[in-house]
């Protein structure tokens, strides 16, 4: 990830911060001399003193689930994002940009057995039941075993620790405050959903 210092952030707890958030991921690998990409929910493990592990499963069908143990794995998560007008900044003749938050995970994979691909199920759609709380949590004893066994015949899990772990958070650090005070204005004023989580971003980065 290309890493301006001012823009650079290796927090691992504000990192982990925005896996929880985002955990949709996208993850890149080489099979055959050919990138290959892949898209997948996370259950983000925090082990202790490292920058931590994760889990995800694949259709089996995925070129990238066919990968080995070892197999050297690229993650990327994107926060919010948002265009950035020259019209917000206090001092004149600046161009337009973009600001956004992003984290970058490379670590090698690990196959799950059947044991722990449940569990990974289990704790995937607990982790986000309990965002639509006080709707009370589906759980995955109600999937009947028949349709349960062929759901596991047809997907492949992974862990992968987390050999690094990198953010860029391109928050208008590298501006004045008058000029950052107007992107947040901005933003806000906008309307956008991802605008003003943009501006939230950039108000924590403020205090």
């Amino acid at each position: 990830m290309y890493r301006p210092p001012a823009f650079a952030t290796d927090d691992v707890a504000a990192l982990h911060g925005i896996i929880r958030e985002r955990v949709f991921a996208t993850i890149a690998c080489v099979i055959g001399g050919k990138i290959e990409a892949a898209y997948a929910p996370v259950v983000l493990d925090e082990d202790q003193g490292s920058n931590g592990s994760m889990r995800f499963h694949l259709a089996g069908n995925n070129p990238v689930a066919v990968v080995p143990n070892g197999t050297p794995l690229a993650f990327s998560f994107l926060g919010p994002d948002a265009y950035v007008s020259p019209d917000w900044y206090e001092t004149p003749g600046r161009v337009p940009t973009w600001n956004y938050v992003a984290v970058e995970g490379r670590g090698a994979a690990r196959r799950l057995d059947g044991n722990e691909l449940r569990q990974l199920l289990v704790d995937l759609s607990a982790m986000e039941e309990s965002k639509l709380l006080p709707k009370k949590p589906w759980t995955i004893d109600k999937v009947p075993d028949d349709k349960m066994g062929a759901l596991m015949n047809a997907i492949v899990g992974f862990s992968v620790r987390f050999e690094s772990l990198q953010g860029k958070f391109k928050l208008s650090q590298n501006v004045t405050p008058g000029d950052a005070e107007g992107v947040m204005r901005g933003l806000v004023q906008g309307g956008d959903a991802n605008g003003r989580d943009v501006a939230r971003a950039m108000r924590r980065t403020r205090t």
